[in-house]
């Protein structure tokens, strides 16, 4: 047994950052795991996206987009949920034997750990604009500092203060959310029409306006469909049909409970930006209920963030110094990019994070669905030490790079203006077909070195 099977036996304390989460230890129900998920659908930047949407391309093609987001959205989410509840593994771990290799899985690890570090970025902004607004006086720079360290210290003992910290806070959210939802039926609307017909001039009903409503979506949408896999594999057994609820649950609140609101707040005060009409609408409260949120979203950050940077550089360089380490440079590193002015790059960022995460979770669904349970191609569970497995699949590891390169080609517009709008969409599909078309030729060879005979039956998946 060489070093690395010591250090994922051993396990990362609770958090199970590098290994299967035991059997014994999935004693969470589905409404803990649900719970904590709640907290990514409740941030304000769905409220900033129903709003953009509507009062540029309209609120009727925003409600469209809506209702496709929380379909596609839900299904990857409920799919990758199942696998993680029933494997007991996290997506980062999920891909060392769906498709990846360990080597293959690490460069996911990165990629999936600089798009929450992102995310916490673009969040916290939302808050130290906010709070900025209410109180001038202080510096920018203090807001950052501040409210980027106090996610590292709420992320310290894992898991189980996660689910308290989004028990005590849900309750508080709601009392100021009614709030703003009674104050904005007080003040003076800036628009007097039905709020949800809404259309800019010389915007129409579908066509290209609903395609950029859906771009808009898809950046996104990879990232809320992979997040549930971190707290679904700590499912008890027994409530493991209960990740249909764990799957759709937050994409229905996401985008369409928090991003109709903001599809009325942007339109009826006419502002696209919620740390702007929240304080407008509450004042103090309004500050206090955006750092309610904005905390409740990066402490979510920050944890898979710090996963997946344990997963990344345990394989690729054997540094292994345990999760809080990650914590502290998901933190550090989030800061950066909130004082250098990541906001200014929201669209490139998003166009990214939806072409690359969207493909990401095609290929293990479709790995999981097609290649192993219904072309029985390779083993039918997931094994992530790396004893027993290759450094790289070209299964996963070809179709992500492929896709992702001419999905984000397409994104900037250079194979025209539909697949443009559709880059993410359009890199999902190929991504599953490569998918199956690389199992077939390479028929399964990459996907173990040596076949695991301790892995209970009740985790495998086919």
């Amino acid at each position: 047994m060489n070093s690395t099977d010591h250090i994922e036996e051993a396990g990362q304390g609770d958090d199970y950052s590098l290994e299967r989460v035991p059997r014994s230890k999935r004693n969470m129900g589905w409404l803990s795991i649900t719970n904590i998920t709640f907290g990514i659908a409740t941030a304000i930047f769905y409220f900033q996206l129903g709003s953009v949407m509507a009062l540029q391309f309209g609120a009727i093609n925003a409600l469209i987009s809506s209702a496709y987001a929380i379909v596609v959205a839900g299904i990857l989410s409920t799919f990758i949920s199942y696998l993680s509840a029933k494997s007991g593994l996290n997506v980062n771990l999920l891909s060392r034997g769906g498709g990846f290799g360990y080597i293959g899985a690490s460069l996911t690890s990165l990629i999936y750990a600089s798009n929450f570090i992102m995310y916490c970025a673009f969040e916290g902004l939302i808050l130290v604009y906010a709070l900025h607004a209410f109180f001038p006086h202080i510096p920018i720079w203090v807001y950052i500092l501040i409210f980027g360290t106090v996610v590292i210290p709420l992320n310290w003992f894992g898991i189980k203060q996660l689910d308290k910290l989004q028990k005590w806070s849900l309750p508080l959210f709601f009392v100021f959310l009614g709030a703003a939802i009674i104050m904005a039926f007080i003040v003076t609307p800036a628009y007097t029409g039905n709020v949800f017909t809404y259309m800019p001039e010389g915007v129409q009903v579908g066509g290209t306006a609903l395609l950029m409503c859906m771009a808009m979506h898809h950046g996104i949408m990879g990232l809320t469909a992979l997040i549930p896999s971190d707290y679904a594999r700590f499912l008890k057994p027994k409530d493991i049909k209960a990740t249909l609820a764990i799957g759709f649950i937050p994409q229905i609140f996401c985008y369409g409970f928090m991003g109709i609101l903001g599809i009325w707040f942007g339109v009826l005060l006419a502002e696209p930006n919620p740390g702007v009409y929240i304080v407008y609408l509450l004042g103090a409260g309004g500050a206090l209920f955006t750092l309610i949120t904005q905390l409740r979203i990066n402490v979510t950050n920050i944890y898979s963030s710090s996963l997946s940077l344990s997963n990344f550089f345990e394989n690729a360089v054997k540094f292994s110094p345990g999760r809080r380490f990650w914590v502290v440079v998901s933190g550090v590193a989030a800061i950066i990019l909130m004082l250098g002015g990541i906001v200014d790059h929201l669209d490139a960022a998003l166009t990214f994070q939806g072409v690359v995460l969207l493909s990401w979770a095609s290929i293990l669904v479709t790995d999981a669905v097609f290649v192993k349970k219904l072309l029985k191609i390779g083993p039918g569970y997931y094994e992530a030490r790396q004893s027993n497995l290759f450094k790289w699949n070209p299964v996963g590891v070809t179709a992500l790079i492929v896709s992702s390169v001419l999905g984000t080609v397409a994104a900037f517009g250079f194979m025209g203006p539909f697949l443009e709008s559709t880059a993410a969409f359009f890199a999902a599909l190929l991504a599953a077909i490569l998918t199956i078309v690389i199992a077939l030729v390479t028929k399964g060879a990459y996907y173990i070195r040596q076949e695991a005979h301790d892995i209970p039956a009740e985790d495998h998946i086919a």
